[in-house]
């Protein structure tokens, strides 16, 4: 007997929906599934005949087949245990293959040698696909994923815990109520789910105003500073003063996590900004994603409309940081292998620390530094130029005075410094509402910027100073406008000024300190 069930494999973020043909003849007993399978999809065949046995149904002594279509794409991960053993069922005449509930819906799971049915990967890029699909109403799925899935109102999502329940539900002996979730009151709750704060920190005023520039425009940042002047603490907090995530954000965002098998069960969406902050011995796969036969994605695209976060910057293997540039530039990142290439967004804002030399001494009035100028020269030039022009903002962190720590007053509170920030990218949307692709400042390209980030006579003046003493490149002239015109918006200014100009050239002053000394 023939019969076919809906099924579906993730591509990078996105999902495409398999057809899965179940053939059953008489014939020496055999299982074959065919359709480039990968190694987690072969060996089904050993875990559905006992998943079978021991969820009460005997394993058909029969020749079957088991074709996954489209048959020229590769199929992976253990998701296609579920409804190949529901395939195998209903060829066998134990569930009902006329029935509109099979004909309708699309099953996934993973089987447990008892039956259980666990976790999958992927299933909110799933469930986006299914409901554009015309002939499937219904997703069943593993209890642990219900809730993510049904962030997608189109669709009927059925949870199971266990193979006999999926079989019961397909009868029509069992009544299982679709999951629903409350879109509101996920993000109404995600107001208090920072246990970090901007008041946390004493002194550095100056770099707290970095910060909220680089927030404001979503500019890429780079602190330099002794250890201990509290440059990990502020970049942790930089997430508590990020504009709230939309719907549309906290969509791709979690997909990115569902693929990568990093939502946390139970949880239906990431409604907060993502901070990654790998360690320095961080491979290039691992940073930007890959793999050999699953293409999973890195840190860069787990950052995606978050932070990422590289402490000790020149710690980092050169080769890694170089891969930065050029996802940095097109926020997105594409790799390649023989047989496929998968494209993940990487629109990150790149927050890096660094000491300013080998011992972290060197302009720390407490402690005698003992690097040679060589030394230090070598230290800092394991940044390339290229990479430092794609960071918009350089500060200096010094070590905070004891008057300073000692001091029981607290500073602005990161829901104060939240509401100047998103007041700022509310100016921008409304600029570059007309403007594809473009939603901050950050994310300007050169004709843009030469409409919006005009400056006038004093301005020009300014600019060709700095240029000239500061020995910066055009990429990095572009980015000081950029800069500047995010200064602009925090003060509510339709023109860029010559002090707004002045602010975002001294963010960029670190350059001859240390590179081009």
């Amino acid at each position: 007997m023939f019969t076919r069930i809906f099924a579906a494999s993730t591509f990078g973020i996105t999902a495409f929906v398999v057809e899965i043909e179940t053939h059953l003849e008489n014939g020496l007993p055999n299982f074959t599934v065919v359709g480039l399978p990968d190694s987690a999809v072969k060996e089904a065949r050993e875990r559905i005949p006992a998943a079978l046995k021991n969820s009460g149904y005997a394993f058909p002594q029969k020749r079957i087949t088991i074709n996954l279509a489209p048959a020229d794409v590769k199929k992976e991960g253990s998701g296609f245990d579920l409804p190949m053993a529901l395939g195998i069922l209903a060829s066998a005449g134990v569930i009902n293959a006329d029935s509109e509930r099979w004909r309708t819906t699309l099953a996934l799971g993973e089987l447990a040698l008892d039956g259980e049915i666990r976790a999958i990967r992927g299933s909110l890029p799933i469930a986006l696909c299914a409901a554009e699909h015309s002939e499937i109403r219904t997703f069943l799925l593993p209890a642990a994923n219900a809730f993510e899935a049904a962030m997608v109102e189109q669709l009927q999502v059925v949870p199971v815990h266990t193979l006999q329940e999926a079989v019961d539900w397909f009868n029509g002996a069992l009544d299982i109520p679709p999951a629903s979730v409350d879109r509101r009151a996920i993000f109404e709750d995600r107001k208090d789910q920072y246990d970090v704060d901007f008041a946390d920190v004493k002194g550095q005023e100056h770099v707290k105003r970095a910060m909220e520039v680089a927030a404001a425009g979503g500019h890429n940042l780079i602190m330099i500073g002794p250890p201990g002047s509290g440059k990990t603490m502020l970049a942790k907090r930089l997430p508590t003063i990020l504009p709230p995530l939309s719907f549309e954000e906290a969509i791709e965002t979690t997909k990115i996590h569902s693929v990568a098998g990093l939502l946390p069960q139970g949880e239906a969406l990431v409604v907060t900004r993502p901070f990654r902050a790998p360690h320095h011995t961080i491979s290039n796969a691992a940073l930007v994603g890959g793999g050999m036969t699953v293409i999973r994605p890195g840190e860069i695209s787990l950052a995606h409309h978050g932070v990422l976060f590289l402490d000790e910057l020149p710690e980092f293997p050169r080769n890694v940081l170089e891969v930065l540039r050029q996802p940095l530039e097109e926020k997105k990142i594409t790799i390649s292998r023989s047989r496929m290439t998968v494209e993940y967004p990487a629109n990150f804002m790149l927050v890096c620390s660094m000491n300013p030399c080998p011992c972290g001494n060197l302009g720390n009035p407490r402690q005698v530094c003992h690097c040679t100028p060589r030394q230090v020269q070598r230290y800092v030039s394991k940044i390339s130029g290229p990479l430092l022009d794609r960071i918009d903002i350089h500060v200096e962190v010094p070590v905070v005075p004891y008057e300073q720590l000692a001091t029981k007053s607290e500073g602005e509170r990161s829901v104060v410094v939240r509401e100047r920030v998103v007041k700022a990218r509310e100016i921008q949307q409304r600029r570059f509402s007309a403007v594809p692709a473009v939603y901050k400042n950050a994310d300007m390209q050169s004709a843009d910027v030469r409409r919006f980030c005009q400056i006038d006579s004093e301005g020009e003046a300014m600019m060709r100073m700095a240029m000239r003493q500061l020995g910066l490149s055009a990429r990095a002239f572009d980015r000081i406008l950029k800069v500047a015109r995010t200064i602009a918006d925090l003060d509510g200014a339709e023109k860029i000024a010559a002090h707004h100009l002045a602010e975002a050239i001294q963010y960029r002053s670190l350059d001859r300190q240390y590179w081009n000394a």
